[in-house]
């Protein structure tokens, strides 16, 4: 928003400037007061005013950006280009317009300073927006048709699981590790379910992993038991417990899961 600066004279002269960002900001106001064609520039019109507006500046003790003075001297320049004669020359031989460039800028400066005005009366307008913030209670959400588990309910499953599981840390001294396979935890969790009853949840499924490594891979091993429909899995909430069973009708050993 543009600020007046005001300074009363010995005489009552009364000087008002306003306090612009930056200098295409004084370019663009000085063209649209004076109702001028941005596309057709009057630069030495232009210059003086700026120039003039440069010094009431310094009179009143204001900070004088370099940038302005650096406009002030593209302005200097353009000006003295525009009025030194030109040789001739053929009319599609023409050169470029000086103007050209000053006008580019100025044009897409407008397009943000246009843009800055929405977002700021758009800022304006929703500060006077209150919304009440609703925490949801999962036992107030509607059931969950069994069976109908989700991948992203299994990654937010797994997500909670990694939370609790230890970090693993590196070894003072290097030991082998076990080696862990896929179809390795593939059996370990049908052993389980067949212990349990043909039912476990996803939670006491993940219960004795020790590490993140070992939680991958067994997750990975669920994952390759619901692709093969030898397990499934069901829901009776959301954000409620994910449970594991084996297929109605079926007892599934190892030697019938594909490695």
């Amino acid at each position: 928003m543009a600020i007046d600066l005001r300074q009363e004279s010995s005489t009552g002269f009364q000087v008002r400037l306003q306090q612009f960002e930056g200098p295409l900001d004084l370019l663009l106001h000085l063209i649209r007061e004076q109702e001028l064609d941005i596309y057709d520039i009057p630069i030495a019109q232009v210059t003086d005013q700026y120039l003039l507006y440069l010094q009431r500046m310094e009179e009143l003790d204001l900070d004088i950006a370099g940038e302005f003075l650096v406009m002030a001297a593209t302005l200097i320049e353009l000006k003295s280009r525009m009025l030194l004669p030109r040789p001739p020359s053929p009319p599609e031989e023409e050169g470029p317009d000086p103007r050209a460039e000053l006008v580019e800028r100025l044009l897409e400066y407008e397009k943000y300073r246009e843009v800055a005005a929405l977002l700021r009366d758009q800022e304006e307008t929703c500060r006077l927006l209150y919304s009440r913030t609703v925490e949801v209670d999962p036992e107030e959400l509607p059931p969950v048709p069994s069976g109908t588990v989700t991948t992203a309910d299994l990654l937010a499953a797994l997500k909670r699981v990694l939370e609790r599981a230890e970090v693993e840390k590196e070894p003072a001294a290097v030991i082998p590790r076990r080696r862990i396979t896929l179809r390795l935890k593939m059996g370990e969790i049908l052993r389980r379910l067949k212990e349990s009853g043909g039912r476990l949840s996803f939670h006491d499924l993940f219960s004795s992993e020790r590490t993140r490594t070992e939680v991958v891979v067994a997750f990975l091993a669920l994952l390759e038991l619901l692709r093969q429909r030898k397990v499934d899995a069901q829901q009776e909430r959301c954000l409620g417990e994910i449970i594991i069973f084996e297929p109605a009708g079926e007892t599934v050993t190892l030697e019938a899961v594909s490695p």
